[in-house]
């Protein structure tokens, strides 16, 4: 049996490391932001003031909805290999990614 602590079930690919990573890194640059140029509310397409804690959540949302739409309707084949090592496999998860960093850009700035 399996206790709580033990995570060697989860799937931690290089995708996986990556994406926790940067949501890190967002967390830890937000935070210097507010430190360093305390922010005020905007209001922008929404029509509602927001403040970059609120632009990073609907971000992260926008970007889940995403990756499921990817999974749930293309699924995650392999694109192709790339020759490093064994052999890198790019999944269609790939651009996901890649849609949803343009599209929490845009989050960010026009939201």
């Amino acid at each position: 049996m399996q206790s709580f602590f033990d995570i060697a079930w989860m799937a931690w690919t290089p995708a996986t490391a990556l994406f926790f990573s940067l949501i890190a890194l967002a967390l830890a640059t937000m935070t210097w932001l507010a430190v360093r140029y305390p922010e005020t509310e905007r209001v922008g397409l929404l029509r509602i003031p927001t403040t970059r804690g609120d632009r990073l959540f609907i971000s992260l949302l926008v970007g889940a909805f995403i990756h499921l739409f990817f999974l749930g309707l293309l699924g995650a084949e392999t694109l192709f290999s790339l020759p490093i090592g064994e052999g890198v496999e790019v999944s269609r998860l790939w651009l996901a990614s890649v849609i949803s960093l343009i599209t929490a850009a845009g989050i960010f700035r026009w939201v």
